[in-house]
């Protein structure tokens, strides 16, 4: 990853994480970075800009009406010379007045002022986060084509749990790096990934134990391999990988519909996702009651997300997944030509401490011609492994 000479300016807002700029300042100069630091009035009550210019080596902005550097036009130079407007942290108020277009302070003028690429990395309480508010400016600044960073899950200073941290100052980094890996610039990748979820009832559904871990891995090595990556994701427990756009679904159907709907201008199309294999005939319109000994249902199968996108014509690469507790090999071949895929990566479910719910699993993977195997290591490594395996091969298969 690299930062070599990019312009960096970073929008440091009041919120307690505020205390971690400056390792964030030292990480980005350590990736080659020039950076320059905006800190608001709030975020000065909880890192000095004295600290900030230190590790900096520049003088810090604060105030939007500064005789010396407005004689230049201060605020309209900074905006022309980042390359990058990394706000982190981002409180919810910052996020309302962006979404809303204010520009009451220095740095809502430069996010108004610049061409630069914008990251937000918010951080604010569980709460604050979920808030019907939050949420609807969150939208409006993704759809103005703007990058969120995160927020992660886990405690909280004030003691709650919960999402709403602000993502490590490495994984920012690593976020708004360019890839010197670049196998995958420039395509477009779209991943299923996660359980779906069959309702039976209002309350009452069939699923399975999928994490999404595996598919939101390949997400995260993807885009760091330079891949545009959308993720239709199943419900879920994870963070969506920087960089990469998450659409969230429940049932087998919705993802088949958005997965045919991205696949429009789709170049690799990767199914991790644990998918139902069948739905209730009918839902009950309120909830099933107990009512004797036996409760008989009548379950149609869902539709093949995996062999519609691979019928499609001048349809994308397709890669499924097969996880099996038997016959691993044969069940994954026949699935491999039966849904005429390009190539299928196999895992023993059986196998202790791999696969769902598990940070660490093992690949097999096939094609028509031949195989390789992926040994035991963590999701994010084989995510990488698998990803150079499918770069190969889609370039093989569209040069030849």
């Amino acid at each position: 990853m690299s930062l070599a000479n990019k312009n960096i300016l970073l929008g440091v807002t009041g919120g307690i994480a505020a205390y971690k700029a400056p390792d964030l300042v030292r990480k980005l100069t350590a990736e080659g970075a020039n950076v320059r630091v905006v800190l608001t009035d709030s975020a000065s009550e909880f890192v000095s800009p004295m600290s900030l210019q230190a590790v900096s080596g520049n003088p810090v902005h604060q105030h939007l009406l500064d005789a010396d550097a407005e004689a230049a036009m201060g605020h309209i130079e900074l905006a022309k010379w980042a390359d990058i407007l990394l706000i982190a942290p981002a409180t919810a108020n910052t996020m309302a007045k962006l979404a809303h277009g204010l520009a009451d302070d220095l740095l809502t003028t430069l996010f108004l002022a610049t061409t630069a690429t914008v990251y937000i990395a918010p951080a604010m309480n569980q709460q604050m986060w979920k808030a019907p508010a939050t949420q609807r400016n969150l939208s409006v600044l993704e759809t103005s084509g703007i990058t969120m960073l995160g927020p992660d899950s886990g405690e909280q200073a004030c003691g709650d749990v919960g999402t709403g941290r602000m993502l490590e100052p490495l994984d920012i980094v690593r976020a708004i790096s360019v890839p010197r890996n670049q196998e995958l610039a420039g395509m477009n990748v779209v991943i299923t990934a996660g359980p779906t979820r069959e309702p039976l009832d209002p309350v009452r559904y069939i699923s399975n134990h999928s994490s999404g871990k595996m598919g939101y891995a390949i997400a995260q090595a993807a885009r760091l391999a330079g891949a545009n990556v959308t993720i239709i994701s199943g419900p879920v427990a994870l963070t969506t990988p920087p960089g990469c756009q998450r659409i969230d679904v429940i049932t087998a159907e919705e993802m088949l519909n958005k997965a045919k709907a991205e696949a429009t201008n789709c170049d690799i199309f990767i199914a991790t996702a644990a998918v139902a294999d069948y739905r209730a005939a009918e839902v009950a319109d309120n909830k099933l009651k107990k009512s004797s000994d036996e409760l008989t249902l009548t379950f149609v199968k869902n539709p093949d997300i995996l062999a519609t996108i691979a019928a499609l014509e001048d349809g994308p690469f397709t890669v499924g997944f097969a996880a099996e507790s038997q016959n691993v090999e044969a069940y994954a071949k026949d699935k491999l030509i039966r849904k005429k895929l390009d190539m299928i990566a196999a895992n023993d479910i059986t196998r202790e401490g791999l696969g769902f719910n598990s940070d660490d699993n093992a690949l097999h993977v096939y094609w028509q011609t031949g195989d390789a195997e992926l040994p035991t290591g963590k999701k994010s490594e084989l995510a990488k492994s698998l990803l150079s395996l499918v770069a190969t091969h889609y370039k093989n298969k569209k040069s030849g």
